[in-house]
């Protein structure tokens, strides 16, 4: 059967997050309805990670099998037509559409994921970015989260943001990157890794915010990730201000 990989772009605010289940309506949901239009057949996608409930993507991936060869940009082009027809179809779009081979797989084939959190920090509420950003009105020093940040760098046990529910056996994950950045008043912190915990970006995100508006220094967080222990870390950021930005093959 022809394998074929979708690159997916979504604002996830109205979704409860890309997996199917039951008594809620996922971003799965529906592009496989409105795949299942325009190919007429049953259609499963393999994605590449999952997102939670509000999680947006602007490069999630994902596969699909079908009977037989159908044209790239008339997928892309037909499936986009038919979620304008799903609820809240319009937050979803197929970027791009490519035929792989029967050994490309969204899920294990993925080298490394790239995520971004937006903190808009001022006073004032931004409406566009309302939705997309954690509004932080106390002044965060980016100085002081920069250099926490670097305590999370490279391979470490990552209980201490971990959240509760998570089915990872391993709390080991390695960050290979992290990049802040501050333009006027908008805060971009970027996440670099093979895969994540569950909540584990929202987590960090969360404690980076709690030591840059507080007295806490920098080397609190170095202690917070020997403690291995979640009580010890802060909040979990809200889930709209994250995005999963690029997936790396």
């Amino acid at each position: 059967m022809p394998r074929y990989k979708l690159t997916v772009e979504y604002l996830g605010t109205n979704f409860s997050g890309w997996q199917k289940q039951k008594n809620s309506y996922s971003i799965q949901e529906a592009i496989e309805r409105a795949a299942r239009k325009l190919l007429q057949q049953k259609i499963d996608l393999i994605v590449a990670g999952r997102t939670d409930a509000g999680v947006h993507a602007e490069g999630q991936v994902a596969h699909l099998d079908i009977k037989k060869t159908f044209c790239c940009k008339k997928m892309q082009l037909g499936i986009n037509f038919h979620l304008l027809n799903e609820r809240f179809g319009k937050d979803i779009s197929i970027k791009k559409v490519v035929k792989v081979s029967s050994k490309f797989n969204a899920r294990f084939s993925a080298k490394k994921k790239l995520y971004q959190y937006l903190i808009f920090n001022s006073y004032y509420r931004s409406a566009i970015l309302y939705d997309k950003s954690w509004w932080v009105r106390k002044d965060i020093d980016c100085k002081k989260i920069i250099e926490a940040s670097n305590y999370l760098l490279g391979k470490h046990n990552f209980s201490s943001f971990r959240a509760k529910g998570c089915q990872a056996n391993n709390p080991v994950r390695t960050i290979e990157n992290i990049k802040i950045i501050k333009e006027k008043s908008v805060i971009k912190l970027n996440f670099l890794a093979k895969s994540f915990l569950y909540n584990q970006v929202r987590i960090m995100v969360g404690t980076l915010k709690e030591i840059g508006t507080s007295n806490k220094t920098p080397k609190e967080l170095d202690n917070i990730l020997k403690l291995q222990d979640r009580k010890c870390a802060g909040v979990t950021a809200p889930p709209k201000g994250l995005t999963l930005k690029k997936v790396l093959y």
